[in-house]
């Protein structure tokens, strides 16, 4: 008779700036965790000093963009497995229970990630219309197996091998105000401009107009946004408005560049 096998062990990673509002709540409910790390874009505010007092390892550098920020965290972890939150996410019940038992029954040949379905959480309920339900996010890996890709914004995870699904959810407390848009929406759209200009040159009025049009209709009619009354209004405008300010910013640098060509 052999010996039990020793119990496989996970590392949170999470990468944070100005996140005293939300790193307590993210770090207490992945307490079970065998690491937390948190790496920190250089925080004026609590940050640093509460996620240490979660009993995270706190890393501090300078910000190189998200996948690579990500990247770097992984990097830290001896753990056999990853789990990769944002500070604005908690692991509810459920899903601690589900990533325990597929873990411990896990063996070779079964998938070396896992998508989770997130539940996003707009102005103080769960969203479910608008394309923002089931809002699958691979974020589960054994470690070695998976980097992210530098890109902008809306970095991919590319893992090497079979990816899994698991049930429980994952809770996003994403905008909880309507001012909560607008502190990201200017950084965001930034970059997806400068991604889009890797593979755009021209934009039209065309792009302008039935784009942002386009978003509207797919969100609140296809995907039935109206379903969440009000709120459900909210997030596709704000959907639509996040496409037309992309290809607005895109076009003021495409034609930045064309007035002045030596500025390349």
């Amino acid at each position: 008779m052999t010996g039990a096998s020793r119990l496989p062990t996970v590392a949170c990673v999470v990468i944070t700036k100005n996140e005293e509002a939300n790193i307590q709540d993210c770090l207490l409910s992945v307490q079970w965790a065998n690491e937390l790390i948190v790496v920190d874009a250089e925080s004026c505010d609590r940050t640093v000093e509460l996620a240490r007092d979660c009993g995270a390892k706190v890393f501090v550098r300078p910000w190189p963009g998200f996948g690579l920020q990500k990247n770097f965290g992984m990097a830290q972890s001896s753990s056999d497995w990853i789990l990769i939150l944002d500070a604005d996410e908690r692991v509810t019940e459920e899903l601690r229970g589900e990533i325990k038992s597929c873990l411990d029954g896990w063996t070779s040949g079964a998938p070396v990630a896992y998508r989770i379905p997130r539940r996003n959480f707009f102005y103080g309920a769960w969203v479910r219309g608008g394309g923002v339900y089931p809002d699958y996010q691979v974020r589960l890996f054994r470690r070695g197996i998976a980097q992210y890709n530098d890109v902008a914004v809306h970095e991919n995870l590319i893992v090497d091998g079979e990816v899994g699904t698991l049930v429980g959810h994952l809770d996003h407390y994403t905008e909880r105000r309507i001012q909560d848009h607008f502190k990201k929406f200017g950084l965001y759209t930034t970059l997806a401009a400068q991604e889009k200009a890797k593979r755009l040159r021209t934009v039209r009025w065309i792009d302008l107009v039935f784009r942002p049009l386009v978003v509207l209709v797919k969100t609140y009619v296809l995907k039935q946004g109206f379903r969440d009354g009000v709120r459900g209004l909210i997030v596709c405008v704000f959907a639509s408005m996040y496409t037309f300010v992309k290809y607005a910013k895109l076009w003021d640098a495409t034609r930045q560049v064309a007035s002045h060509p030596d500025a390349r």
